[in-house]
């Protein structure tokens, strides 16, 4: 039946008209993880009584006509999402034995709805990387190429959804998390507005950017997941009452298409641009004409700065966040402390890895008593600036389009040893972020045999236009289906 290949609707209909349990559906996902998982060390946990009880009361809800598009569809969780008496990591040495008291806003939704949780997925440690070789517990590598990364930092959850180990997961994404691990996996990635989705539970990186969000297949199966994770939520003072609770219709008809300009920034398309991404992008583009939409040239002309300033805030933020994991009420503590200093040293050195160090480094400089008018607020005016350039966009497009980064999958240990070619992986992810803006990357070719993602940006609260968007193209083309070989069987 190739149960692996099917989208969330298509599983749902074999649900409800009993050809398969979710037990069975639930067991089969565990086995492909069983099978196949050792290859790729996409997930931290397992387990598999929790999500055995699950499947048993999604079942008892079908039987009862109770049910709803998700009960029952397996879904396996980023390592930062609090889940409650189930360990929660963050991807850290910190948190290793971490069993949280709460389940996240977003998990408590999705476990409402009906869904099984399959496990936690692999991560950069503390969702500071771009390509998921800062976990603690190992890095993780790329279904399409198994010396390739996945990219980051919810490396964990597009892994395991390209090799179809779950049918989707949940991400977040500060810089790109989402999006940059949706493109390097050949997925479609969905970075909402923020506050959009409630943060209450999500471990925090950098609070005014982290947003959590879906990563799966096609824009169908991400809109599914977003309609049930969406919504104001009391317990997070960043949670927008904007959002609205419709379901989003993916019914984009050809008159509407033809009304849609879609702006391309001459920015985006510069020499630090692969050339083969550049093909592949500008043939999709292409593609999008052919379909009736109208593409218009546009400028972001304080693009390049946005790297700079969004690596300044967010550590910054880490820096303020992570204060926190100091031994005394959870996490690690190191052993026989002489005194509290003592106690503070050493956990936070035993704790935190390279990355995460030197971020907290960075951002306690930049917030430093003689730096901060230099790094931090300047960082901001830039912040602001980049919100600006966005918001006259808009005043000319419905949408802009670009590449998702600048380069396919890279090999594993690649990019370590130097921070700025790391961090410049996110140079099309990051301003997104600075503006709050909500982002997809999709599907749209390959360049030497490794998927090529593209991204489209819409204005605040448009995650239906952009979904529609996507779904129209995924409708028209088969990049999204695409499964690499080594896992494209039972």
């Amino acid at each position: 039946m190739d149960i692996y290949k099917k989208s969330i609707t298509q599983l749902a209909f074999l649900l409800s008209s009993k050809k398969i349990s979710s037990k069975e559906l639930t067991n089969y996902f565990l086995k492909r993880i069983s099978k196949f998982d050792s290859k790729l060390n996409s997930f931290i946990s397992i387990d598999e009584d929790y999500a055995n009880i699950q499947a048993d009361k999604a079942d008892k809800l079908i039987s009862e006509k109770k049910n709803n598009l998700l009960t029952g569809i397996p879904i396996a969780h980023k390592d930062l999402f609090s889940t409650k008496d189930t360990l929660t990591t963050c991807g850290s040495k910190m948190l290793e034995k971490y069993l949280p008291p709460y389940d996240a806003t977003v998990v408590k939704k999705l476990n409402d709805a009906g869904m099984v949780s399959l496990g936690k997925t692999n991560m950069d440690e503390f969702a500071m990387g771009s390509s998921n070789e800062s976990s603690y517990f190992g890095e993780v590598k790329n279904p399409w190429n198994l010396e390739k990364v996945p990219g980051g930092s919810s490396g964990g959850s597009a892994s395991a959804v390209a090799a179809r180990l779950s049918p989707v997961a949940t991400g977040s994404d500060t810089g790109g998390s989402i999006r940059q691990p949706a493109a390097f996996c050949g997925l479609t990635g969905l970075k909402p507005t923020y506050g959009s989705v409630s943060r209450y539970g999500m471990i925090a990186y950098a609070s005014s950017l982290d947003q959590g969000g879906p990563i799966g297949k096609s824009a169908e199966d991400c809109a599914a997941i977003f309609d049930e994770i969406k919504g104001f939520d009391k317990n997070d003072s960043t949670s927008n009452h904007q959002v609205t609770l419709k379901k989003t219709q993916l019914n984009l008809s050809k008159e509407e298409v033809n009304k849609i300009s879609i702006g391309i920034p001459k920015e985006y398309f510069s020499n630090d641009l692969d050339e083969g991404i550049s093909n592949v992008i500008f043939q999709s583009i292409e593609e999008f004409k052919k379909l009736g939409f109208n593409i218009k040239d546009i400028s972001l002309p304080d693009h390049s700065y946005s790297v700079s300033a969004y690596y300044i805030i967010a550590s910054a933020e880490a820096s303020s966040n992570l204060s926190r994991y100091d031994g005394v009420k959870f996490g690690h503590r190191c052993k026989d402390p002489i005194n509290l200093d003592d106690l503070y040293f050493r956990t936070r050195k035993e704790g935190f890895g390279k990355e995460v160090k030197k971020r907290i480094m960075i951002g306690t400089y930049a917030l430093s008593s003689g730096y901060y008018d230099e790094y931090y607020m300047r960082a901001l005016k830039i912040r602001r600036i980049i919100r600006d350039n966005f918001k006259d966009a808009f005043k000319e497009v419905d949408f802009i389009f670009s590449p998702t980064s600048p380069t396919t999958a890279f090999n594993l240990g690649e990019k370590t040893s130097s921070a700025l070619e790391m961090y410049l992986s996110d140079v099309y992810t990051t301003p997104v972020n600075l503006a709050g803006l909500p982002a997809i990357s999709i599907p749209v070719g390959f360049n030497n045999e490794l998927p090529v993602g593209m991204q489209i940006i819409g204005d605040y609260f448009s995650e239906s236009k952009i979904l529609n968007v996507a779904n129209y193209f995924q409708n028209e083309t088969d990049w999204h289906n695409y499964i690499p070989k080594e896992f494209n069987h039972e």
